[in-house]
């Protein structure tokens, strides 16, 4: 997706976020998008890691745009749901058929994660997933709040 962002928008800065930390100086971004990266990431303290990375990197009033998943209620995912709470101590994480290991997520914690953020806008979505299922998910826009 990378390659691709470069080839048709050749201007903007596009990069792989390969450590805990972010190549960038201090308040040095206006805006922040997270597209399906939540769901990548197992452990709320790897995303509690991330979020203040991307606070340390936001101007002050910067803009978040997170769009994600959210938990399900559908027989599938409850079943995977409760196949791998134990394997991976968390409810909502679950592997997929090719390997991926993914995670949805209850919005009680989507709301503390992003809780250094006033609320521009929140809304629930449903999706179509890579597989071709529904899956309830989420979109937020928030401005940084100064610390």
């Amino acid at each position: 997706m990378v390659a691709r962002g470069k080839e048709q928008f050749p201007y903007l800065d596009l990069r792989v976020k390969e450590t805990k930390e972010i190549a960038l100086p201090d308040e040095s971004v206006d805006a922040v998008i997270l597209f399906a990266v939540l769901t990548c990431i197992r452990t709320n303290e790897e995303q509690e890691q991330l979020l203040a990375e991307l606070r340390r990197v936001l101007k002050p009033n910067g803009i978040l745009y997170v769009n994600d998943f959210l938990l399900n209620t559908d027989e599938r995912n409850l079943s995977r749901y409760d196949m791998f709470k134990e394997t991976y101590g968390m409810y909502g994480v679950f592997e997929l058929p090719e390997g991926a290991v993914c995670r949805h997520h209850d919005e009680v914690w989507v709301k503390q994660l992003l809780r250094n953020f006033s609320v521009l806008e929140y809304k629930h979505l449903t999706f179509t997933t890579m597989n071709g299922h529904k899956s309830n998910g989420f979109y937020f826009i928030g401005k940084l709040v100064s610390m």
